[in-house]
């Protein structure tokens, strides 16, 4: 018996696929963020359990999605990423198997738009998605959450396509919440940006993602990719700022 779990925010656009493919589930449950786009609606129409939380943290909203869940094995997939059969097949055999691991990776291959971004930063792009919520928690950071555990995680023969950048303005806009949700932390922190945070974090993040993880061999999309990255930082800097002088 097995769970899937998911959080969504004006999702519509790609609700009916990802319940299709998660249609091997016991139960799909989605915590939704009080979406407008009809996302609500349409999932519980074709037939998932939808109970909507106010955001607040990525790892908050996720364990609260795992407390919802009423088998033990779960699958938490984002809605973009694309389930084959057979990733579908090897859940199947993982969680009738008799292990003793608490969960699995498994390697996310990342699209932009039609073209499969073999660097950039993409190549070690593991996640876990197949875990056993009586022993796994959801841990980290405002954005960059985590699946932790005591025990051992093995990994997925197969991998998932991940489609994130199929349209450029609802990806820029993801980055930017991003970017505001980081601010916030930096804020309740107390740091305050100066002109390093401006100039040098974003131009290391440009170098870092376009040179040392080899961007540049993914072509004009990997100078896309970087550079969109890196301008994400300097907006949370930008939002940071704009907080201490109490606009939001």
């Amino acid at each position: 018996m097995i769970s899937a779990l998911a959080i969504t925010f004006n999702e519509a656009h790609n609700v009916e696929a990802y319940l299709k493919r998660l249609s091997f589930a016991d139960e799909i449950i989605i915590v939704d963020s009080f979406s407008s786009d009809g996302t609500k609606e349409l999932a519980e129409k074709l037939g998932a359990r939808v109970v909507q939380r106010k955001f607040d943290h990525f790892s908050n909203q996720r364990n609260f999605a795992l407390s919802l869940a009423q088998y033990d094995w779960v699958v938490f997939f984002d809605l973009d990423e694309g389930i084959n059969d057979d990733v579908v097949l090897e859940i199947k055999k993982k969680i009738n198997s008799d292990t003793q691991l608490d969960g699995y990776l498994l390697k996310r291959q990342y699209y932009f738009f039609n073209q499969r971004i073999k660097f950039s930063g993409f190549q070690t792009d593991w996640s876990v998605r197949l875990f056993k919520k009586s022993s796994c928690t959801y841990d980290g950071n405002v954005v960059h959450e985590e699946v932790k555990t005591s025990g051992q995680f093995g990994h997925f023969k197969n991998a998932i396509n991940h489609y994130s950048f199929t349209d450029f303005d609802r990806y820029n806009k993801k980055l930017t919440h991003y970017s505001k949700l980081q601010a916030e932390v930096l804020f309740d922190k107390g740091v305050r940006p100066n002109l390093f945070h401006f100039i040098v974090r974003p131009s290391y993040r440009f170098f870092t993602q376009y040179f040392w993880r080899l961007g540049f061999l993914d072509g004009k999309a990997g100078f896309i990719l970087a550079y969109v990255h890196s301008f994400a930082v300097f907006k949370r800097y930008a939002f940071l700022w704009l907080k201490y002088r109490g606009i939001e």
